[in-house]
């Protein structure tokens, strides 16, 4: 039996006990679903249908059950060995192989289970990693070719809940003796299931839900899984880490070339151009083809596990920018820029390194790298508008950065600290 234990974060381990890994957007990368790879092969046409349909899906208006059956449809008529042969291209998470082998060696019973891929192919990843159980769907297949059809379990709205149900029974252990670790919200019924959750780069809604949150290398879960303490500080920064706050840090500078040199609308259109190019880039890199300059800056500044797929932060930074300046008017403008340069980059800083408080709004942040932002924030408000409208951006911008939310916080940030800087005006 395992005991959870939230106040040291750890199991004590007495027994047998059981990780069930969700399989995409964990063990796979997020943005390179299987059927979106395959897709993208049949033209535009079909790849922007599976896109409409994912993004109904991430919307909350389709069930997992009724997009996936209406992806599948779309790939009725396609090779089982095509489809096999793209599932292999998959690259596995940073760190997946070498937790695998962690857990082995402290005798983990591990499975795995998805609502997207076959079930033939979960089961030959699970051979690959050592997996003792593999859940996935059930397709139609006739004369080599897919039907359209799937069935099985874990396409139900409790599916996965499901299968966990059967993976207990056939081990003979309790529901708490049972560690989930996923990335969405497809698996809420698995973590309502289990004695504890592990939140894995997770959308807003898992973020709430899950015990703990772990970012970046996939192995760093391994400490919550032993007896050994939660590393919640490595207090040091990698290169690239370095180089990516650096870069982020850096933006600061945008409201000084819109001030003395090309003015608002000019620079957004320049930023919207090179973001534009940047999105090229990391196709192009998915494809195995670099562009000069864009996808050496990305190999040297993303997170290793953020290199297995496409790298969209800076996107998502860019257009942060570009909205401030065209739905703010200056000064708030520059001010919310600050906030989201300045601020946002001392948090990432300053958490990474000295960070020890969870903080209670969010798993995935620490009290210390948020109330360093706060004070960044300010100071760099300062630059462009008065202490009392500098002092409600830097808060309404860090709460921003701060609470959980299906919007990247990179639009998140300046949009929140101009409206309240704004709101005061």
């Amino acid at each position: 039996m395992v005991r959870y234990h939230p106040e040291v974060g750890c199991l004590e381990k007495n027994d047998s006990y059981l990780v069930v890994f969700d399989v995409e957007g964990v063990l796979l990368p997020k943005r390179r679903f299987l059927l979106f790879e395959i897709a993208a092969r049949l033209g535009p046409s079909t790849f922007l249908r599976f896109l409409l349909i994912g993004i109904l899906y991430e919307v909350g208006i389709l069930s997992i059950e009724s997009a996936l059956r209406r992806l599948f449809r779309l790939l009725r008529g396609i090779s089982i060995d095509d489809l096999y042969a793209q599932y292999r291209r998959l690259p596995l998470m940073y760190g997946t192989r070498e937790l695998f082998e962690e857990l082995r060696r402290h005798r983990f019973k591990m499975a795995l289970v998805s609502s997207g891929l076959p079930r033939a192919f979960v089961e030959d990843l699970a051979n690959r990693l050592g997996a003792d159980h593999a859940f996935g769907l059930e397709i139609g297949i006739a004369n080599g070719r897919l039907t359209g059809e799937i069935g099985g379990d874990v396409v139900k709205p409790d599916g996965k809940a499901i299968a966990l149900k059967k993976i207990l029974e056939t081990e003979g252990l309790p529901s708490h003796s049972c560690i989930v670790v996923a990335d969405d919200r497809n698996n809420l019924p698995m973590l309502r299931a289990c004695g504890m959750s592990v939140g894995y780069n997770p959308d807003f809604i898992l973020t709430v839900k899950s015990d703990y949150v772990v970012r970046g290398d996939l192995s760093r879960i391994l400490p919550l899984l032993t007896k050994r303490a939660f590393p919640r500080n490595t207090r040091s920064l990698s290169r690239g880490e370095v180089l990516r706050e650096l870069i982020h840090i850096g933006g600061i500078s945008i409201p000084f070339v819109c001030m003395h040199l090309l003015g608002d609308l000019l620079v957004a259109l320049l930023i919207v151009m090179v973001a534009s190019i940047y999105a090229v880039s990391e196709f192009s890199r998915m494809l195995g083809k670099n562009l000069p300059v864009f996808s050496t800056i990305t190999l040297k500044a993303a997170d290793k596990s953020e290199l297995q797929e496409l790298a969209m932060r800076p996107i998502s930074y860019a257009l942060g920018i570009v909205f401030s300046l065209l739905l703010l008017n200056p000064p708030i403008s520059y001010a919310s820029i600050a906030v989201l340069t300045i601020g946002d980059g001392s948090a990432a800083i300053f958490g990474k390194l000295f960070g020890r408080t969870v903080s209670p709004l969010n798993k995935g942040k620490r009290v210390e790298g948020s109330v360093a932002g706060l004070i960044f924030a300010f100071l760099g408000s300062l630059l462009f508008v008065n202490p009392a409208k500098a002092l409600v951006g830097a808060i309404g911008g860090i709460l921003a950065e701060s609470v959980p939310s299906p919007i990247d916080d990179n639009l998140m940030i300046p949009l929140v600290s101009g409206l309240a800087m704004t709101i005061i005006a």
